[in-house]
């Protein structure tokens, strides 16, 4: 099974993948390597997603917030690759940030949203290495960011 015929067996909406609003570019690919610039949590309607996770947002919350940034990597991903997701070998890496408090530690728990979504779509070439950061503070005030590496044939 391809990746495109994964993502519609799981059901899952793309959302449209968003250009920067900053001074950034979404991907840039160097060789075989493409790299996705930092997607925040987006609700499917449009709205970001926003609070401090152990104070204003569950950790299921937050998962979710998380499994929207996969979305919106897939997304990126999708576009820099012409709409030809067959061009990715593996995920190599995905980077979150949580925006939450100071004695919060489930921040692994959080960006699994992101990682269970990726591995979901791509199955063993989506097993990434990863990293999953608190912070005191995200762009616009969202709860999760989260960025990425993938490989291309």
């Amino acid at each position: 099974m391809n990746f495109e015929e994964k993502i519609n067996e799981l059901k899952i909406s793309l959302p449209e993948a968003k250009a920067p609003v900053g001074s950034y570019i979404a991907t840039k690919v160097i060789g075989k390597l493409l790299y996705i610039s930092g997607q925040i949590s987006i609700s499917s309607s449009g709205e970001l997603i926003k609070g401090k996770v152990g104070k204003d947002i569950s950790t299921d919350e937050a998962y979710n917030a998380a499994k929207r940034c996969g979305l919106s990597i897939v997304s990126q991903v999708k576009k820099a690759c012409k709409g030809d997701l067959s061009k990715v070998k593996s995920c190599i890496k995905l980077t979150g940030f949580v925006n939450s408090t100071d004695d919060f530690i489930d921040q692994p728990k959080v960006i699994n949203g992101a990682s269970d979504l990726i591995a979901s779509i791509f199955g063993e070439a989506g097993m990434h290495t990863r990293a999953a950061i608190s912070s005191n503070s995200l762009p616009l005030g969202v709860a999760v960011e989260v960025d990425a590496i993938f490989e291309l044939k």
